[in-house]
C-alpha cells in the first residue's frame, strides 16, 4: 500500500548513466513528475525508503545491484510499487523475466519519449485504479459492518418490543386505576383519594416517558458530544429533575453534594440520563418492598484525584448475586412484564462511553448501591 499522503507524482530514476539520468530527468519533468536519481541500486533503496515514490524507472543491466534484483528488494518493501524496466534490444529474456517479478512494463533502448509516456501513463491508471479500489472496499467493509448492526438492533427492537407488550398493558392500567381514583375522588370531594390518583397517573406517564427514552436511545445510533461541565451544577440539575417525578409521600430523596467539585468532561444529556435510569431503578425497588414503612434514596456527587463518583443508595428489597451479576444485560429486568430490561443497560452503555465503570452492591432486603466512576481526563 502507498503510504497516505503519496500520489502518483513522484518518481525514482535508477540508471548508472548521467547521461541517459539526465535526458530522462528532463522527459520526466515534463509529464509533471518529482525525480530523485539513483546511481545503483544500494543509492536507489536509501531514497526509496526516505522518499517513497510510488513509481520506479530503472535500468536492468547495473553494477552493484542490477535490475531485477532492485525490483524485487522494492517489491518487498512497498509491493504496489508500479517499477518500469530499461532494457536492451539483446536483453529480452531479462526484460521478461523482470514481468514475472511483477515489473508494471518495460520500455527498451534507445528510448521513445512517446513510449515512455504511454508507460507511466499505465502506471499512473494503475495506481489510480487501486486506490478507488482500496477506497470502495473500505467503504463497502464499514456499509456492511452498518448493515450488520442495523440488522442486529432491528431485530433486537423487534424482540423489545414483543417482550414489553405486557408491561405497556400493565402502565395503562394503572393510569385506568388513577384516572378512576380522579374521577371518583372529584365526584366523592375526597382529597385523598384525588391525591392517590393523581400520584398514579403522574408516576405511569413518567415510567411512559421513560420506555419512551429508552426506545428511542437503543434505536438511534448517537455520537457524544463532550463538553466541559461543572459537577455540581450537573449533580444539582439531575437531583432536581429526579425530585420533580418521585412520589416523596412514599419515599425520603436525600441529595448530597460539595459545592466545590470542579468541572469535568461529559455529555451532559446523556450522563444525565444514565444517572436517572439507575434513580428510577432505586425508587423501583423501594417501590417493590412493602416490608419497611418509608424509605430512602441518597444520590451524592464528590470526587477524588482522577474520578468523579455519582453514588446512588436505596434500602428497597436488594438484589440476590445471581440478579447483580445480570442486571446490566439486555432486555433482563427483575420487574416482571412491567420492565423492559433497557434502562440499566442503557446506562452502563453511557458511561462505559464516558470512560466510566459502575459498580454494584447488594444484599436482599437490605437495598442496594450503585457508584459511577467517571475519569476526569479521557
Amino acid at each position: 500500500m502507498i503510504p497516505s499522503g503519496k500520489t502518483a507524482e513522484s518518481i525514482l530514476l535508477v540508471d548508472d548513466e548521467e547521461d541517459i539520468r539526465d535526458v530522462l530527468q528532463l522527459a520526466l519533468s515534463d509529464l509533471g513528475l518529482t525525480v530523485h536519481q539513483a546511481e545503483n541500486g544500494d543509492q536507489a533503496m536509501a531514497l526509496f525508503k526516505q522518499y517513497h515514490p510510488p513509481l520506479v524507472l530503472t535500468d536492468i543491466k547495473m553494477p552493484v545491484m542490477d535490475g531485477i534484483e532492485l525490483l524485487q528488494r522494492v517489491k518487498h518493501e512497498n509491493p504496489d510499487t508500479e517499477v518500469i524496466m530499461i532494457t536492451g534490444h539483446g536483453d529480452m529474456d531479462l526484460a521478461i523475466k523482470s514481468l514475472k517479478h511483477e515489473a508494471t512494463d518495460f520500455i527498451t533502448k534507445p528510448i521513445n519519449v512517446d513510449a515512455l509516456e504511454i508507460s507511466i501513463k499505465r502506471a499512473r491508471d494503475r495506481i489510480l485504479v487501486r486506490d478507488k479500489l482500496r477506497q470502495y472496499t473500505e467503504n463497502l467493509e464499514i456499509l456492511l459492518k452498518e448493515k450488520t448492526e442495523l440488522q442486529d438492533r432491528l431485530a433486537s427492537l423487534g424482540l423489545m418490543i414483543s417482550s414489553m407488550a405486557h408491561g405497556v398493558k400493565g402502565l395503562l392500567t394503572g393510569l385506568d386505576a388513577g384516572a378512576y381514583l380522579l374521577d371518583t375522588g372529584v365526584r366523592q370531594k375526597d382529597d385523598t383519594r384525588i391525591s392517590e390518583g393523581w400520584q398514579t397517573v403522574k408516576g405511569g406517564i413518567g415510567k411512559i416517558r421513560n420506555l419512551i427514552q429508552d426506545i428511542l436511545f437503543y434505536s438511534k445510533k448517537r455520537d457524544v458530544k463532550m463538553s466541559m461541565i461543572p459537577v455540581a451544577v450537573f449533580a444539582h440539575e439531575i437531583a432536581s429533575e429526579f425530585r420533580k417525578k418521585m412520589n416523596l409521600e412514599k419515599c425520603r430523596f436525600v441529595f448530597e453534594s460539595g459545592e466545590d467539585l470542579g468541572r469535568f468532561q461529559a455529555d451532559s444529556e446523556y450522563l444525565q440520563t444514565a444517572l436517572v435510569n439507575i434513580l428510577d431503578n432505586a425508587a423501583d425497588a423501594c417501590a417493590k418492598d412493602s416490608v419497611k414503612a418509608a424509605h430512602t434514596i441518597r444520590f451524592r456527587a464528590s470526587r477524588d484525584r482522577k474520578s468523579v463518583i455519582f453514588t446512588i443508595r436505596d434500602d428497597g428489597i436488594g438484589m440476590d448475586t445471581e440478579t447483580q451479576r445480570r442486571i446490566f444485560t439486555l432486555f433482563f429486568s427483575s420487574k416482571g412484564p412491567q420492565g423492559t430490561g433497557l434502562g440499566l443497560f442503557i446506562a452502563k452503555s453511557i458511561v462505559a462511553q464516558h470512560g466510566g465503570v459502575i459498580d454494584v452492591k447488594s444484599s436482599p432486603g437490605q437495598g442496594s448501591r450503585f457508584r459511577i466512576r467517571i475519569p476526569v481526563n479521557r
